[in-house]
């Protein structure tokens, strides 16, 4: 059993008059926030309300980069190049630092958000382009990526970038053969029980988790994700939070 956990959540979606998530409810749960950037969902004054709300409860922030898609939330791929790619991550960076600046803070971590978080771990040449971007915005920065066989070779690239790499994995998602993110179309994909949300954190704290098919696999994470669109994500936190801590393990960032 792991002796702590960083507990981390996708927020800062709303845009304009669009509302997504409970971000002031959800925030004071966390150890770390993923905040969009402006490109799959949010906007500069969410961005800066995002931002204040995470220094307010003490919360890390991270940067959510995304394809430009707001459409389709940053869930669709699209037909980026690795140009396009590093160049698209590298200006979401620094609208995020924009917003930090003014408190005196720095970012955190990174998270590509969606489809470029998927498509990372499945095209060597994206993964390339998204650890470029990091390293050259800030090569302190850590990369956020995916725990089991899926995150095996992006993490071997962006190590290959100088790169640090925090695995994490998600309790309200379901898990395929190999330990693999179950895809969202598949029946089962989302969890919606918070107590049986808790009980994959606790599996997931002591480095396992099991697959829709009834197998166990290994899965070591230093960061369990909650999405904060889920409709039951504060519930979903707090019964988390109970799980770990009933467990003996500690909820802090990593």
């Amino acid at each position: 059993m792991a002796s702590s956990v960083d507990l981390n959540a996708d927020l800062g979606e709303a845009f304009g008059v669009w509302q997504l998530g409970q971000d002031e409810a959800l925030m004071p749960q966390l150890t770390s926030a993923n905040l969009a950037c402006g490109f799959h969902a949010g906007d500069p004054l969410t961005i800066r309300r995002s931002v204040a709300l995470a220094r307010e409860h003490g919360v890390q922030i991270g940067a959510h980069p995304g394809f430009p898609d707001r459409v389709g939330f940053g869930r669709r791929d699209l037909a980026a190049t690795p140009e396009e790619v590093y160049a698209d991550v590298l200006y979401q960076l620094g609208a995020l630092e924009a917003f930090l600046r003014p408190h005196g803070a720095k970012l955190h971590h990174v998270k590509a958000h969606g489809a470029l978080y998927l498509k990372l771990h499945a095209d060597p040449a994206i993964a390339e382009a998204v650890a470029a971007a990091v390293g050259d915005f800030d090569a302190s920065l850590p990369l956020v990526l995916l725990a089991g066989a899926g995150g095996a070779e992006a993490a071997r690239v962006a190590r290959g970038r100088g790169l640090r790499v925090v695995f994490e994995a998600f309790p309200d998602r379901a898990y395929v053969a190999g330990g693999r993110l179950a895809p969202r179309a598949l029946a089962g994909a989302v969890l919606h029980d918070p107590e049986r949300v808790a009980e994959r954190a606790v599996q997931m704290a002591a480095g396992s988790v099991t697959t829709l098919e009834g197998d166990t696999v290994a899965l070591e994470a230093g960061t369990l994700c909650l999405h904060g669109d889920h409709p039951r994500a504060v519930e979903n936190a707090r019964a988390v939070r109970r799980a770990l801590a009933a467990a003996g393990v500690q909820v802090a960032a990593f």
